[in-house]
């Protein structure tokens, strides 16, 4: 069975009302047999109804839990509307809705691709103990899943349906566990990861959702977001638990 009609897209939001609007616009005409869901992480702006207004679902939470904690609603809510197929998009307009195809191709044959700034695409470029902790965690997370990784920190992935039912329970709220963490757990519990090239782009407008001045705390965070990674148990997927006798 094919992908179309089952896929959701899902965009984490804080304060991107200067943004959102487009980003949903240009995501539903690249991919229109795709479904949008923002999922408004606590924003004190008109995110909600921008977003809405541009064809959006809208998920609102009450306060802000951050890029993890939003994603993982967006899974729940996947899961419970009956989507098999969730790729996370930017709402600031960085992700080019035109790699969601490379993304969802990659589906076929894989539970987790991430669209990777580094493998050759675009002119994406880090420095300094950022460029570092990513190059570290790149190895560490490719010797794990398998196969070769080279942007282990993006957030824009596609998450097939094998991968899907893990995130909806398990999926890490932590900064930087939404990233690292989420990996670790899917490749430990015998999903398929991949990669594909992608271009990023400029932000369109709102806040970042951190501090670039401040490298030298990602380099910790980085670290200590592996580390619970590792420490974790791991998953089991659910047709695995469903074979056993």
């Amino acid at each position: 069975m094919g992908l179309q009609g089952t896929t959701l897209i899902v965009m984490p939001a804080f304060n991107e009302e200067a943004a959102v609007g487009d980003v949903v616009r240009e995501v539903l005409r690249e991919v229109a047999d795709a479904d949008v869901l923002v999922v408004d992480d606590g924003s004190r702006d008109r995110t909600t109804q921008v977003a809405r207004a541009a064809g959006a679902r809208v998920l609102e939470l009450p306060f802000n839990l951050g890029v993890g904690g939003a994603m993982r609603a967006g899974f729940k809510f996947a899961v419970a509307e009956g989507y098999t197929t969730v790729v996370q998009v930017d709402s600031d307009g960085q992700h080019d809705p035109a790699g969601v195809a490379s993304l969802l191709a990659a589906l076929e044959t894989h539970d987790v691709v991430i669209g990777a700034r580094f493998a050759g695409e675009g002119d994406y470029e880090a420095k300094g103990p950022r460029r570092w902790a990513m190059v570290v965690l790149a190895a560490v997370v490719s010797r794990i899943a398998g196969t070769r990784l080279t942007d282990t920190t993006s957030g824009f992935r596609a998450t097939g349906p094998r991968a899907l039912e893990i995130f909806a329970r398990h999926y890490p709220a932590e900064y930087l566990g939404d990233t690292v963490e989420s990996l670790v757990l899917a490749a430990r519990a015998g999903c398929r990861i991949t990669q594909v090239p992608v271009s990023m782009r400029v932000r369109a407008g709102g806040t970042p959702s951190h501090d670039p001045v401040k490298a030298g705390v990602y380099l910790g965070r980085a670290c200590l977001a592996l580390v619970l990674a590792l420490w974790r148990p791991p998953l089991a997927l659910a047709d695995d638990r469903n074979d056993r006798p």
